[in-house]
């Protein structure tokens, strides 16, 4: 058996091919000297359907580049459900696998990302517009290389999915690389805010202006992130006094009482939706 037609040789006496939902997928053969048989047919009518068994549940290799269009057909929210199912036979997924649809920035190549978050199931990979895709049977967060940053959907319909992933990455960070869409919970609603009212918004602009010291935005940051003063020094290889001290200077340029479990939600949610802002 063979991808395509081309490559049976000269001995093959009798070939046909894999069909597939209609299209020609490779080739069948009998290599021996001589005419064909006269159960040669039959023989590779019985094989020609065995093989479209195994290439429909295993398809092509397990890791691999994928064809972005088939990738993008998968994912699209305009496909169909019959040319998405089509799509996933094609790129080596059995319609009885859940996948999971992950969006990822990485410098590495993304066949080794994928095959770093899911090494024993089919994973396939490709680019759609700037953010590389990743189908996954299952994945293992803790498989992502240093400096990748992914946001992973839930399980389910591939579109939706893809669409949790693409928000998820947006709320990465240096110290939170990977998010799990279920994981923001209401959060999430934060990425629908019109970027003309977020960059309106009071908290917001004052976020923008203390951008401009990373120092001070790094220590909100740890602070916002642990909800301790003590943790975030201990995160920032701080002493506790010197965090106290920033922390007062920032909450008055933020004119937020940082100190008080509303004004630590409230600088948290506006640190949110100005990262929010570059994405």
């Amino acid at each position: 058996m063979t991808p395509s037609a081309s490559s049976a040789t000269s001995l093959a006496s009798t070939t046909t091919p894999i069909v597939l939902d209609g299209e020609e997928v490779g080739t069948v053969w009998l290599e021996r000297p001589g005419p064909p048989g006269p159960l040669d047919e039959l023989v590779l009518d019985r094989l020609a359907i065995a093989a479209t068994a195994v290439v429909e549940r295993y398809g092509p290799a397990r890791t691999s580049m994928a064809d972005p269009a088939l990738v993008e057909l998968v994912v699209s929210s305009d496909g169909d459900e019959a040319a998405r199912a089509r799509a996933l036979r094609l790129l080596g997924f059995a319609a009885d696998l859940p996948i999971r649809v992950v969006a990822v920035r990485s410098r590495r190549p993304l066949d080794q990302v994928g095959a770093l978050i899911c090494p024993a199931r089919p994973v396939k990979a490709a680019p759609v517009a700037d953010v590389g895709v990743i189908l996954a049977t299952t994945v293992d967060p803790a498989g992502f290389p240093a400096g990748a940053r992914a946001g992973i959907g839930a399980a389910g319909s591939p579109d939706r999915s893809w669409r949790e992933a693409r928000t998820a990455l947006r709320f990465t960070t240096a110290r939170r690389p990977v998010v799990h869409h279920d994981d923001l919970g209401v959060l999430a609603l934060l990425a629908q805010v019109p970027r003309d009212a977020a960059r309106d918004n009071a908290d917001v602009t004052a976020i923008a202006r203390l951008a401009a010291n990373p120092e001070d935005l790094d220590t909100l940051d740890a602070y916002c992130a642990t909800g301790s003063l003590r943790r975030a020094a201990d995160l920032l290889h701080l002493h506790h006094s010197s965090v106290s001290r920033r922390l007062e200077q920032i909450g008055k340029a933020l004119g937020v009482e940082l100190t008080e479990p509303a004004g630590l939600v409230r600088a948290g949610v506006a640190l949110t939706t100005w990262r929010l802002l570059d994405d």
